[in-house]
C-alpha cells in the first residue's frame, strides 16, 4: 500500500536543510503542501538565511506546493500567526514535524546557562509553541499528526551535551502525555530519535559514513509516524537505512519489608532485574505495578 498525503497540509520546522529538508521533499513529492519553517541561522542559532525559500522553490520546481515562513519557533506569536496563514491559503494544518534545533555544546562544568536555556528553548519550548499552535485546529478537525524529535543523547545520554540532552528526553515525555490527550481527536504523536549527516552533526561523521547516513535515509521513518496509519506514543529510532524502536521500561520491583537505604542496597539486584520488566503506557501504571507488589503478585 503506497502511504499518501494527498489532501493533506504539513508544517516542518527547521526544514530550510538537513532531516527538515528532506521530509519536506518527501512530504510534498507525495501530495501534502507544505509550510516550511526555517529562521535559517546557525546550528548555534545566530543568523538568518534565506533556507526556506530555496526549499520552497525546490518543491515548486518538481510540480508542488509550498510556503516559507522565516519566524523562529520560540515565539509562540509568529507560530499562530504561520498556522493561520497556513490555514487561510490550504484550510488546514494536519501533519507537524517538530524538527528545529541548535546545538551548543560544551561540558557542563564549562557550559553557561545561557546556552543550557537557549538549548532547551529552541528544542522543548519550541516544540510546545509550534504543538499548542496546531492543537486546537487538530481537536476541531479531529485528526492531526505530531512529531518530535528526540535523540540518542536525550535517551541515552553523550559527553558535552547536557542541555540538549535535557531537551531531547524532555520530548519523548512530553510526546506521551500528548500521545494520551490527543487519542479521543485522533490526533497521533509519536516521537523520532534520528541519526544522520547534517550541519548538525557533520564534523563528528567521518567522511566515509557522510554518504551513508545522509538524511533521505530517515525520511521514511518520518513520514510513516505522521501518516494516517501511524501508531501513537512511539518512539523510533532511524538512521542509514537502520530502523529501531525504543521504549521506556520499568521492572517489576521488590517490595521491602523495611524501606531503608540498607534494605535498597541488599536488593539492588533483585530491584533492577530485568526479568517480567513492561513497558507502561502511562505513569498511572507504575503506582498500579506498586499495588500488585503489594499485594504479592
Amino acid at each position: 500500500m503506497t502511504i499518501s498525503f494527498e489532501g493533506r497540509v504539513a508544517i516542518v520546522t527547521g526544514a530550510g536543510g538537513g532531516l527538515g529538508r528532506a521530509y519536506a521533499l518527501e512530504l510534498a513529492r507525495r501530495g501534502a503542501k507544505v509550510v516550511v519553517n526555517d529562521l535559517g541561522g546557525s546550528r548555534d542559532g545566530t543568523g538568518h538565511s534565506d533556507a526556506a525559500l530555496k526549499v520552497v522553490a525546490e518543491i515548486e520546481a518538481a510540480g508542488g506546493e509550498a510556503m516559507s515562513d522565516g519566524g523562529s519557533v520560540t515565539d509562540y506569536d509568529h507560530m499562530v500567526r504561520m498556522v493561520e496563514k497556513a490555514k487561510e491559503r490550504w484550510g488546514g494544518v494536519h501533519i507537524l514535524i517538530n524538527n528545529a534545533g541548535v546545538l551548543r555544546d560544551k561540558s557542563f562544568a564549562k557550559m553557561e546557562m545561557e546556552d543550557f536555556r537557549f538549548v532547551v528553548d529552541v528544542h522543548l519550548n519550541g516544540s510546545a509553541n509550534c504543538t499548542k499552535a496546531v492543537w486546537e485546529t487538530m481537536r476541531e478537525q479531529a485528526y492531526g499528526r505530531i512529531l518530535m524529535t528526540a535523540s540518542s543523547t536525550g535517551l541515552y545520554g553523550n559527553f558535552g551535551q547536557a542541555n540538549y540532552g535535557a531537551a531531547k528526553l524532555g520530548l519523548a515525555g512530553f510526546a506521551k502525555t500528548l500521545a494520551l490527550e490527543g487519542q479521543k481527536y485522533n490526533i497521533h504523536v509519536n516521537t523520532i530519535a534520528p541519526t544522520a549527516a547534517t550541519r548538525m552533526t557533520e564534523d563528528i561523521f567521518p567522511p566515509a559514513l557522510l554518504e551513508k547516513f545522509r538524511p533521505e535515509l530517515v525520511a521514511p521513518a518520518a513520514l510513516y509516524l505522521v501518516s494516517q496509519d501511524a501508531p501513537t506514543n512511539a518512539i523510533l529510532g532511524a538512521g542509514a537505512g537502520v530502523f529501531q524502536a525504543a521504549y521506556v521500561t520499568l521492572t517489576r520491583g521488590v517490595a521491602l519489608d523495611e524501606a531503608t537505604p540498607e534494605a535498597v542496597a541488599a536488593h539492588w539486584a533483585e530491584i533492577t532485574s530485568r526479568d517480567g520488566e513492561i513497558v507502561p503506557q502511562s505513569g498511572a501504571e507504575q503506582a498500579m505495578t506498586i499495588m500488585q507488589r503489594l499485594q504479592g503478585q
